[in-house]
């Protein structure tokens, strides 16, 4: 099993910056890719970027490229998510998932390891 356990959520302002962390334990030899989703209300999950644990391939949303940058820190076993230029749009609910497919995963059902999650309100 790997755990995820993910902070850094708050409100901010239009156009303002958040970084999100996700400190990963347990199996993590298991995670082949892991990523951010998010979720906003009345919507479906949806990924917002996702890399390679070990690697440095990367994916992003079009709605976020350029503005979200995924990093990891391998020793401290902690994905983050560095949010830049957020917009209203940009609140949700924003999870971290980890895979053990080789392929690059994008749909929720292909992760398997999910975080508790963490609320990102940006104010207009």
């Amino acid at each position: 099993q790997v755990q995820l356990v993910e902070s850094g959520g708050g409100l901010v302002q239009a156009g303002g910056s958040l970084k999100l962390s996700c400190a990963a334990s347990g199996r993590t030899f298991n995670m082949y890719y892991i990523g951010w989703f998010r979720q906003a209300p009345g919507k479906e999950r949806e990924s917002v970027a996702a890399m390679r644990w070990i690697g440095i391939s990367t994916y992003y949303a079009d709605s976020v490229k350029g503005r979200f940058t995924i990093s990891r820190d391998s020793a401290k076993n902690t994905l983050y998510l560095q949010m830049n230029s957020l917009k209203p749009e940009d609140t949700a609910v924003y999870y971290c998932a980890a895979a053990s497919t080789l392929n690059l995963p994008q749909r929720p059902g292909e992760y398997d390891y999910w975080g508790q999650g963490t609320q990102v309100t940006v104010s207009s």
